[in-house]
């Protein structure tokens, strides 16, 4: 009985199943760092990524192994020897350690480069915008679309600000008074902006004539407006109330900073015993806009630090820690400069590439780090190691970064431009990190080798393979 699958067996559980657990570990915990996006969608795209992943591991382990060695055990004979006998001069062998020696040759350049372009990303980055208007995100041919145009171009406007204010008595005389005045003078005072304003002042104008009932009808009157009506403008309680502002429809920057004059003119009118909340679809836009263009980064850098805590807890080494981190932090800056190269705005799913970056080009990297220092261990020094490396582990990243970039480029063709340009850049990325991994890591194994102390099975170096 051929005794091969066995030793592959074993070498695939006691090697590579380690090496992909703490790929997993360190994946799962770059994607933890979305968890803390204020942005809920974000969240549960974390939560889904993490169990896909997990899922992942399990089938691969007890799914996957078992069945391939079912195959070479039981169904494998002759044929194996032959095909591994022909698979040791495959070209692509040779391409791989033609290239691996071109990559330790140009070491220092390619590193220099690579910084310095992932500079420049990271700073174009910051120039980026941010895209949370959902008009944006659909088909701009869709009939509901034209239709929601159509409608504004009647209306004037079907975008809204809602002014909460509360008190103790919000039908008081002095209380209407200031909801009188806010109402009559938004219009006025945001010319451009504000297209209309209602309020309960407004509702009791139209039953008196334009004008403010006397004090001592004012009960009376709000008690005669209907229910339906009422409800929409103050509380039962008649502690709060709601002035309505349709305003026009403002790109997200633009309505940043509409909110922001707002809430100053609201402060400069303030009145003792009321107080003030804008709210409405339009405010938590805006507080998207800044989840996205703050909470991106603090996502991408908890979770590298996350990782990075991660790989010293396993490894125990602060320098091999770091190793895998470095290519990544390039693929972030160059993933940053292609979207202001392309002028691609951020969107709530664009704005979790820095966590899939993480996830993605970690594994990677870590693959790649583990195989070199496995055959470190055997005695080759750090050129042997790189090339065998790159030649076996890179072929396995190679296969699995088209099989990913594949399944992505489904969400190219779709109508929608969030999914279209999140599938782009996904693609984009995923290139980065095999550039990163096949190109810069081994440049990085090389130069940094030194600071990273191995203990050899044995002392005299192997020829390599």
């Amino acid at each position: 009985m051929n005794n091969k699958p066995k030793k592959a067996l074993n070498q695939t559980i006691t090697k590579m199943v380690p090496a992909v657990l703490t790929a997993l570990i360190s994946t799962g915990l770059g994607f933890i760092a979305l968890y803390t996006s204020p942005v809920p969608m974000i969240q549960d795209f974390g939560k889904m990524l993490t169990v896909g992943m997990i899922i992942s591991f399990i089938v691969g382990v007890f799914i996957l192994i078992p069945v391939l060695f079912t195959r070479d055990h039981f169904f494998g004979g002759e044929r194996n020897k032959k095909k591994q006998i022909k698979l040791k001069k495959k070209k692509e062998d040779r391409f791989f350690n033609w290239f691996t020696r071109k990559v330790i040759s140009l070491k220092w350049f390619i590193i220099f480069v690579a910084f310095i372009s992932a500079g420049f990303g990271m700073w174009a980055d910051l120039q980026a915008g941010v895209e949370t208007d959902v008009e944006k995100f659909m088909p701009q041919d869709t009939q509901e679309l034209k239709d929601i145009h159509k409608l504004r171009e009647i209306l004037g406007s079907t975008d809204q600000i809602s002014i909460v204010y509360e008190a103790e008595d919000v039908s008081s005389p002095g209380v209407l008074e200031w909801v009188d005045r806010i109402t009559g003078t938004a219009e006025s005072e945001f010319p451009e902006t504000v297209k209309d304003s209602r309020s309960v002042t407004t509702a009791l104008r139209q039953m008196n004539d334009g004008k403010l009932p006397e004090t001592q009808e004012i009960e009376e009157q709000l008690s005669d407006m209907p229910g339906d009506q009422k409800k929409l403008l103050v509380n039962e309680e008649g502690t709060k109330g709601v002035i309505t502002l349709s305003i026009e429809h403002l790109e997200a920057e633009e309505l940043k900073g509409f909110i922001d004059d707002l809430n100053d003119y609201l402060e400069a009118e303030e009145l003792d015993g009321v107080d003030t909340t804008v709210t409405g679809k339009a405010v938590l836009d805006v507080e998207m806009v800044t989840a996205l263009t703050t909470g991106r980064y603090k996502m991408t850098l908890l979770g590298m630090g996350l990782v990075f805590l991660g790989l010293l807890f396993v490894y125990r080494h602060p320098v091999k820690a770091f190793i895998p981190l470095l290519p990544i932090a390039l693929i972030v800056g160059w993933s940053g400069g292609a979207m202001f190269l392309l002028d691609i705005k951020y969107t709530p799913l664009t704005a979790t590439l820095g966590a899939l970056i993480i996830g993605i080009g970690t594994e990677f990297t870590i693959l790649i780090m583990e195989r070199f220092y496995e055959e470190r261990k055997k005695g080759r020094n750090s050129r042997e190691a790189i090339m065998i490396t790159n030649r076996k582990t890179g072929k396995a990243i190679l296969a699995s970064a088209f099989t990913t970039i594949g399944g992505f480029s489904a969400l190219l063709i779709s109508d929608f431009v969030i999914l279209s340009n999140f599938g782009l850049m996904t693609l984009i990325n995923i290139s980065l990190a095999l550039f990163s991994t096949i190109v810069v890591m081994p440049a990085i194994l090389i130069i940094l080798d030194r600071f990273v102390k191995i203990r050899h099975v044995g002392e005299n170096e192997l020829p390599v393979n």
